[in-house]
């Protein structure tokens, strides 16, 4: 197999980021890069083993996923440099884009998707296929023998454009993560969700869960750097205060949401970083 170089690597990534594909560099193995020694046990605000919401400023490929960028000067940066060099593929995160995809690792599972799954845009892997739908939802691996589901969180190595036409994520997809994973739980495929009840809460009053809320817009409104830390910190301080006692309610969750997005967040970071929060407090 030919070597491939810097310049093959951003011939792929760069069209693939300025059409909204976040896209980063993998070593041998179809893995990240391992985290710079400044970024190591989360000292820089991330959490370890890729389970960032990609806060940490280091310009390195520090947190696996969360490192995939749509961002032209820090892909083709001096920082990124080294990595290209010694990349083995290109990688995107399909959740950063508004995608899921379904990794099918062999011939058997690809002959289930035929008849389980939508036709959709289908991409040859080296044993499988990937089948790319429009939408997101969280990532769950062996949902069944074969078949792995890559969204938020997670990073697919990219195999080229595919063929077919992309179709929109269905209940067929959302289902296999439900049956398979945790099945108490409801798959939070929107991520703004938030808990049932609306009762007061039975840890504090009215007054100080409103107080929480106002104190939580003001750090985010006033975090002149690291917004993306602050607004995770945020969430996780305010679900692991109120979360577990159904007194959030969704204008509560807007507001959060809305001064994220006034310092610059999207929806979609919003989204993933309030799931993230969830997942860390085991909700």
């Amino acid at each position: 197999m030919t070597q491939l170089t810097t310049e093959d690597h951003l011939r792929t990534a760069i069209p693939l980021a300025e059409g909204g594909v976040p896209v980063l560099p993998l070593r041998a193995g179809k893995v990240p890069f391992r985290n710079c020694p400044d970024c190591m046990g989360g000292v820089c605000g991330g959490r370890p083993n890729m389970k960032t919401v990609g806060a940490c400023q280091c310009p390195r490929v520090c947190h696996g996923w969360a490192a995939a960028t749509t961002d032209r000067a820090v892909i083709t940066s001096a920082a990124w440099a080294p990595m290209w060099r010694t990349a083995a593929a290109v990688a995107y995160h399909p959740g950063g884009a508004g995608l899921t995809v379904v990794d099918l690792d062999d011939a058997d599972a690809v002959a289930w998707a035929r008849t389980a799954l939508p036709a959709t845009r289908t991409v040859p892997t080296t044993r499988g296929e990937h089948w790319i739908y429009r939408g997101t939802m969280r990532s769950v691996n062996a949902v069944r023998p074969g078949v792995d589901i890559k969204s938020s969180m997670a990073y697919v190595r990219y195999l080229g454009p595919g063929t077919g036409t992309m179709t929109a994520l269905s209940d067929a997809v959302r289902t296999l993560a439900v049956k398979e994973s945790h099945p108490a739980r409801p798959s939070h495929v929107v991520a703004v969700t938030t808990l049932a009840g609306g009762g007061e809460c039975r840890h504090r009053t009215p007054v100080y869960l409103e107080r929480g809320i106002a104190m939580a817009e003001q750090r985010i409104t006033e975090a002149s750097s690291q917004v993306h830390t602050t607004v995770y910190r945020t969430f996780l301080v305010v679900l692991s205060v109120h979360g577990r006692c159904g007194c959030l309610t969704d204008a509560h969750v807007g507001r959060l949401f809305t001064a994220a997005q006034a310092k610059g967040e999207s929806l979609r970071h919003c989204a993933d970083a309030w799931t993230n929060a969830r997942a860390a407090l085991g909700m």
